[in-house]
């Protein structure tokens, strides 16, 4: 086989995962963490073992609906982070880019978060430790990264960056799944709310010397 004709074939399977991805994610948008690999494979028009043999097993499939999701909301919050405004505006923003995120999508980000809720048409539920906790440690690791990148933290600055980016993640995803569940205030009073909390030493900061600026 020669290098055309093999690139051919992975455009053509990366195509294929991709629609397979979207049929997935119209499942997941009706159903949420009910969504079974049975439907999945109807929507697609496939057969269940077509559909193991892109992703293995529910687990695989979840990881790359994962991926997909992660993906684009870190875009966005980077996005939010690096908009021409006052820190503060920023930090609003960006916490109010995730909560915006989950509740547009509250069947989606059920799914990845509690999906132990689901386990109907004949499926296993997911294990929510085994495949959501990577999703929150992925975020937080990014957005550490970014605190590392913009800000003097002093001589441990990787040490205290990695604190505050698990930290800030785990508030959000706390805050946000109690707030999206009870609706005890707006999103607008959330954001404000966290942003008062997290606004001490973050707000003292100073730049980091040749970086991007926070």
């Amino acid at each position: 086989m020669d290098t055309t004709q093999r690139t051919e074939q992975q455009r053509s399977a990366d195509r294929r995962r991709r629609e397979l991805l979207e049929a997935a994610d119209r499942v997941v948008l009706r159903d949420g963490p009910q969504a079974s690999m049975n439907a999945i494979a109807a929507e697609a028009g496939i057969t269940k073992p077509i559909l193991y043999r892109h992703f293995g097993d529910k687990g695989g499939l979840y990881a790359a609906l994962a991926k997909r999701h992660t993906d684009a909301l870190l875009d966005s919050l980077r996005a939010a982070l690096d908009a021409p405004a006052e820190r503060r505006e920023r930090v609003e923003a960006t916490l109010d880019t995730y909560l915006a995120a989950i509740e547009a999508r509250p069947q989606v980000y059920r799914f990845l978060m509690h999906p132990s809720e689901g386990g109907q048409g004949g499926d296993q539920g997911f294990d929510v430790g085994k495949h959501s906790a990577p999703l929150l440690r992925r975020m937080g690791e990014e957005l550490a990264q970014v605190i590392e990148d913009r800000l003097d933290l002093g001589p441990e600055s990787q040490r205290v960056a990695r604190v505050w980016g698990h930290g800030i993640v785990g508030m959000m995803h706390a805050a946000g799944d109690w707030w999206l569940g009870e609706r005890p205030c707006s999103r607008a009073e959330l954001v404000r709310s966290l942003a008062d909390l997290l606004w001490g030493r973050l707000a003292a900061a100073g730049d980091k010397i040749g970086g991007p600026g926070f």
